[in-house]
């Protein structure tokens, strides 16, 4: 069983990894331009790598997968998946070429932005707002109560690594990326946390859903904070849809494609929550897990909001959270959004056109 000197070392590797300057790797794959044979200047890619994770907060990647929504949109493309635990590893494997496409939270996307001066990628759809808790032990009803705990995050500089730091420092409590303060935070896989938390090894965690809704239902927890109760009108972005900036403008149409396949997945997940349930359940199964109880699978599902638009309004705020808990650079965001796809696909299907907030093309 991992100790908490073992977490604590795994977060002091993890934030050598995740901090490592990125803009070399991003020239290295400007250079190869990937793997798809298409011929340079083809708008359609023979190929569409897409990485998401195993989470109901990537509702729609599941759904899209499982229910055949991109394939069917993709036509010849051929659609290959790979899953993920956390941000920081899937940001690793965009600018490794091995990815053209993800579901992926704010701030690693914020970090490969930054790190690349701009250049990697571009954010082209919302997919999930909500479905974050920070989940405790018994005994902590407080921020006070957690001095000398250890808490879990999926991985540092992840989303929910920084939410959880941020809500810290703003309860004074002192945290630090190289580990020690109040309070320690061991970046733990989402699908270790519950164990831990059974056996003591964790006091808690930030997670995001279904893995929250668990340690909630099979590990006796309790919600100390909802993420959504710390934004205006309960609104922040989750998850959205990037895609490498060199995929998106050799081949628009097959960007394109994706966009109507997450479209469809979006409608589905809002106009029938039965269906959706199922096919994300079926879609946690495929991905290398089990499905759900009823109960976690319920409870997940009504944290969050599943939605094309990305809310670009919470970006800059999440930027700026990523820079107060340390684990993210200062960036400017303009040119971060290119909606214009997305805007016209909405558009011709009479949905409403979503915003880029001033910070790039819609």
């Amino acid at each position: 069983m991992p100790t908490n000197r073992t977490l604590l070392n795994h977060a002091r590797l993890r934030r050598t990894l995740s901090l490592l300057p990125l803009v070399p790797v991003a020239a290295l794959l400007a250079a190869c331009g990937g793997t798809s044979s298409a011929d340079s200047g083809s708008a359609a890619a023979d190929e569409l790598r897409l990485g998401y994770f195993a989470n109901v907060t990537h509702a729609a990647a599941l759904i899209g997968v499982n229910e055949g929504l991109f394939a069917d949109e993709l036509g010849d493309t051929k659609l290959t998946t790979q899953v993920f635990n956390a941000g920081p590893d899937e940001v690793e494997a965009l600018f490794a070429g091995a990815l053209d496409a993800a579901y992926i939270g704010p701030s690693p996307t914020i970090n490969a932005y930054g790190q690349s001066d701009g250049d990697a990628i571009r954010i082209i759809a919302g997919a999930a707002s909500g479905g974050a808790q920070l989940v405790v032990r018994e005994g902590i009803d407080s921020s006070d109560d957690l001095e000398g705990t250890t808490l879990a995050s999926p991985q540092l500089g992840n989303t929910q690594d920084v939410a959880l730091r941020t809500w810290l420092t703003d309860e004074g409590l002192e945290n630090s990326v190289d580990g020690g303060g109040d309070v320690t935070i061991a970046p733990t896989a989402n699908a270790d946390v519950l164990n831990l938390f059974q056996t003591g090894e964790l006091d808690g965690a930030w997670l995001p859903e279904p893995f929250a809704s668990r340690l909630v239902l099979e590990g006796g927890g309790h919600v100390l904070v909802n993420e959504k109760d710390l934004w205006p009108d309960g609104e922040f972005t989750t998850t959205h849809l990037i895609v490498r900036t060199e995929f998106l403008e050799q081949y628009p149409d097959t960007v394109a494609a994706l966009l109507r396949g997450h479209v469809a997945a979006v409608e589905l997940a809002t106009g029938d929550a039965a269906a959706a349930k199922t096919a994300v359940n079926a879609g946690l199964e495929a991905a290398g897990g089990k499905p759900l109880g009823t109960e976690v699978l319920d409870r997940a599902w009504g944290e969050l909001t599943v939605t094309y638009d990305p809310i670009a309004s919470a970006l800059k705020q999440s930027a700026e959270n990523g820079v107060a808990a340390g684990t993210s650079e200062e960036t400017d965001l303009d040119g971060i959004y290119d909606l214009t796809p997305l805007n016209a696909i909405l558009d011709d299907q009479g949905l409403d056109t979503v915003s880029a907030g001033g910070l790039g093309d819609e």
